[in-house]
Formats: C-alpha cells, structure tokens, sequence
C-alpha cells in the first residue's frame, strides 16, 4: 500500500469519468476500484466536486480515477458543479463518457465527447445498461463498450479498453535526455524557510528518484557547499541542477562548459512545452511599466517572506523593467475568465499538476494571444542565462 500512495497524483494518468446525472458514473469508478470511491444515490446531483481515487491498474501502472458531476445540471449550484467538472477535464487524460443505456437523448454527452477530442484527449464511450435492453446506438458503434455498473457484468471489458489507452497518456521521464547513465549530476538544493520540515520539496524529490532511476551518480550539496563539493570532485559533475532562484550564485562558481538547469525548467520539459515557455520568456523584454502580469501556482499554500510569486519574481521583474507592473497571483486550480487584459503568464513548475493540465492552460494563453512561461525559465531569462540553461 506504501508504493501505491507514494505516487504523486500529479504523476498518475488521470481517467476522468463524465455524462448525465444518474448515468452510474460513481458506480462505476466504485466498481472498477472495488469500493466505495464516490458517493452512490438514487438522488439527482449527488457528486459535487470531482472525486479522485488514486489506484493500479493490471499493466497500466499509477492511475487516479476522477468521478465528476453530472453535465447537465441546470440549476446555480449545478452550474457551479458543471465548472468544476471542467476544471477536471482540463488535466484528464483519458475520458469515459458514461451514458444511460435508457437514455434518448445523448446530445450534451456527444457535445463534451467532441469539446475533449478536440483538445486530443481519447474519449471512450460505455453504455451502462439498466435492464434487459442494449440500445442501438451501442450496438451500431464497434468501438462503444456496454457493461452494468451494478453487476459488473463487461466491466472488463471497459477496464481493459481504457489500459489500453494508457501507454500514450504518460508523461515523459524527467531525466529523459538530459542525465545519462553513469554519469555525475550535482544537486544544489537551497533548505530554506520554504522547504518542509524534515523531507525535499516534490521537484528535488523527483529529480533525485529519476537519477536513480537513470543509473546516474548523484550528489546532493546546499549551495554554500558547491565550492567544497567542485574541490572533492575527480572531474567536472555530467550536469547541475539546481533551484531557479540561485540561478545567479551557482551559475558564478561553475565553468561554462559544465551543463546547468533547474528543478522548475526540468518541470516545464515533462509537464508543459519548453520552446513555447522560451519564447513566452523573451516576452519579458516588451514589458512596460503599467503592463499586468499573471503569476499562477498549481497549488495553493500558505505564503511566507519571500514568496517567489509574491515577492521575488516581482521584484526581479519590475528591476528588469523599471517598476510599475500591475501583478495578479492566481494560486490552485484554473485560470481567470479573461486572460486578454495580460502582456505576460508565468506559470510555476506544476509539480502538483499534471501535463494534461498543463497543456491546456498553454493552450487557453496561445488561444488569447498572451505569452506563456514559467518561474524556471522566467528567472533564467532575467539572468541572462536562458540559452545555456534550456538546451
């Protein structure tokens, strides 16, 4: 049970679940989890914010299945619901649309169905049957599933439909093309106010366990001890990773022919899309002052002295400027109705959001003609350092 849990859901495929209120979507993640995941009612609207069930699927690895509400809930509660729901869609990877077998009108499930393959996320239709009738529409499409939610009767079938699916969900490796087997990576980690107490905040985690995983030599240093650890050293570390904000202080003590990046531009390779957060990055230099700037966090949490949103990314940006940006901070889920209003979006690392939804919110800045990019990458651009940090 500890190997299942210790998997981020941020790192997890998410399979989200959509259709109709009463359409069995929570029996449905109950019975392919084997418990009781999301709230079971004979009463319209009972799911309200989307239900996350993390769990291993045969062959598939680390999944979280998403129970949502019900798409066609037209009251002001339901519409909130609704909303939420198309927060969800925005980091699924893979979607079931569960519909009613009884039901004559699919319209709005055909609706989402088309909104989600647009955006390149696999839809899986699967007709949950009630009684004794299978309907027409299932039996004329080759590829719709039908099954009993109750019974569990072709249930698996579905799951096997879904694993099936899977492998071209993922995320890239970390590490992928960046550390090579055998090869010396130096780590320089900042334990500062803002790291938890006791243990490695998420992205040094998740760097250390994919150089592990790669067969690299890693080694871990606080940047006062890169000096010391460069002298101890029998030759130049493969490459350097460190945190975003010392970018500057460690970039002074190595030799340029020694690679460098940082936790947060590795995050923007395996979450998001590097090339569009360069060149969101260079957006920077047509700021002005009275400009408004976006910064978004994946997650919310408590803001301390020194927050890189609040404080130092601000402060590094209106150095570079001049002064008199106008900055919004967006912490948690989604982004603002209207992203017209910015000259600039600058997302963090996303280490607790997964590339789908990153991915969408790229799309969401592309569609409003905003450029996009993140605090890594930010920071090395303000730096001068960009090309060196992001081959």
């Amino acid at each position: 049970m500890a190997a299942l849990n210790d998997t981020p859901r941020a790192n997890r495929v998410h399979i989200a679940f959509f259709g109709k209120t009463n359409a069995g979507k929570s029996s449905t993640v109950n019975a392919i989890t084997g418990g009781d995941a999301a709230l079971v009612s004979d009463i319209a609207g009972t799911t309200a914010d989307p239900v996350y069930k993390a769990m291993e699927l045969p062959q598939a690895g680390p999944v979280v299945l998403v129970d949502t509400a019900g798409l066609d809930d037209e009251t002001a509660l339901g519409r909130a619901r609704i909303k939420k729901t198309e927060q969800a869609a925005e980091k699924t990877d893979i979607a079931v649309m569960v519909i009613r077998a009884d039901d004559g009108d699919t319209r709005i499930c055909r609706r989402y169905a088309a909104l989600l393959e647009k955006q390149g996320v696999p839809v899986l239709t699967a007709y949950n049957v009630f009684g004794e009738t299978v309907p027409e529409a299932a039996v004329a499409d080759p590829k719709a599933v039908v099954f009993n939610a109750r019974t569990g009767e072709g249930l698996d079938v579905l799951i096997n439909r879904i694993i099936a699916h899977v492998p071209d969900a993922g995320e890239p490796a970390l590490m992928r093309g960046v550390a090579h087997p055998g090869g010396v990576v130096l780590l320089v980690m900042p334990q500062d106010g803002g790291a938890p107490k006791g243990r490695l905040i998420l992205p040094q985690a998740q760097a250390l366990r994919g150089l592990l995983d790669n067969d690299c030599i890693a080694v871990c240093v606080k940047p006062e001890e890169l000096p010391s650890a460069l002298r101890k050293l029998k030759g130049p570390p493969a490459l350097v990773i460190t945190d975003s904000q010392v970018f500057a202080a460690v970039d002074a003590q190595l030799d340029p022919s020694i690679p460098l990046t940082s936790f947060s531009i590795l995050m923007a390779r395996q979450k998001g899309d590097i090339k569009t957060f360069v060149e969101g990055a260079r957006a920077i230099a047509a700021l002005k002052p009275d400009d408004k700037v976006l910064l978004v966090e994946s997650c919310a949490h408590h803001a301390q002295k020194g927050d890189i949103a609040r404080e130092k990314l601000p402060g590094w940006l209106d150095g570079y400027v001049g002064g008199g940006l106008q900055y919004t901070v967006r912490a948690g889920q989604g982004f603002p109705a209207d992203l017209g209003e910015y000259k600039l979006v600058i997302h963090c690392g996303a280490c607790m959001g997964n590339r789908r939804e990153m991915l969408s919110k790229i799309a969401a800045a592309r569609e409003a003609g905003v450029p996009i990019t993140n605090f890594g990458v930010a920071i090395a651009f303000l730096n001068g350092i960009l090309e060196r940090v992001t081959v």
